[in-house]
């Protein structure tokens, strides 16, 4: 089934995204191998052009190395995905500080909901 890609951002950039996510999610561990180039493509029901260019963006970031016979892996560099991990998650709690913002919320009623919905009393 294809990846459920928007066409108001770059498809690249969306495919970097959330190979991004796989990565540190864990679903690609450390030194794996990821699938080829041709066969994501075909997964996320786009061009292997695009395709190929999202996995040079993530070469170029390092969370992914070619190998020359053997196509991508993983970095096994777990320090990088981490900081790559925190890094994603501050973008997610701003963006989602700002929207709440927009709604009218000031940020000590943003804890005070989250402690609610969540029903952790040690936020």
């Amino acid at each position: 089934m294809a990846w459920n890609l928007n066409s108001d951002r770059p498809i690249y950039a969306q495919i970097v995204e959330r190979i991004q996510m796989q990565i540190v999610s864990g679903v690609y561990q450390p030194g794996e191998k990821i699938p080829s180039v041709r066969e994501l493509a075909a997964e996320a029901g786009v061009n292997p052009n695009t395709m190929q260019k999202a996995l040079s963006e993530l070469e170029r970031s390092g969370l992914v190395t070619a190998i020359r016979t053997s196509g991508r892996v993983v970095t096994e560099n777990r320090e990088m995905i981490m900081e790559t991990r925190n890094s994603i998650a501050k973008t997610q709690i701003q963006e989602f500080l700002q929207r709440m913002m927009e709604l009218g919320y000031e940020k000590k009623d943003i804890l005070t909901l989250l402690k609610k919905e969540t029903g952790g009393e040690d936020l």
